[in-house]
């Protein structure tokens, strides 16, 4: 644990809102998680911010899903999905450009002196 996120997990009173990163300190997950739990809905942003933008979490919304082990089953469900189906995609790519039938691919190209 860094030095900001003890201080901020100690704070007495949290700010009314969070950035991306104080949310991932705050619900346990790692800060490139959060976009996942926002694209499957699991987590709403406040506000209508900008696709690129910084975007904030109400601190009173965490509070409740910190505390509701369904949520946070349904998070951890959605973060090893996601990965799964992010190296499946993977790992289906490799096979499709390698094992296909005459795939060279492998081959090392002869050298200059070799083909004569």
């Amino acid at each position: 644990m860094n030095s900001a996120q003890e201080q901020f997990l100690n704070l007495k009173t949290l700010p009314a809102r969070m950035k991306t990163e104080e949310v991932a300190w705050y619900l346990g997950f790692s800060q490139h998680e959060i976009p996942i739990l926002v694209a499957d809905g699991l987590l709403k942003p406040l506000g209508r911010p900008p696709e690129t933008g910084v975007k904030y979490f109400a601190t009173v919304t965490l509070e409740e899903l910190r505390r509701d082990p369904k949520w946070l089953g349904r998070a951890s469900d959605s973060i090893v999905n996601y990965w799964r189906t992010r190296n499946g995609n993977k790992k289906a790519h490799r096979e499709t450009n390698h094992d296909a039938p005459g795939d060279t691919s492998l081959t090392p190209p002869l050298s200059a002196a070799a083909r004569n």
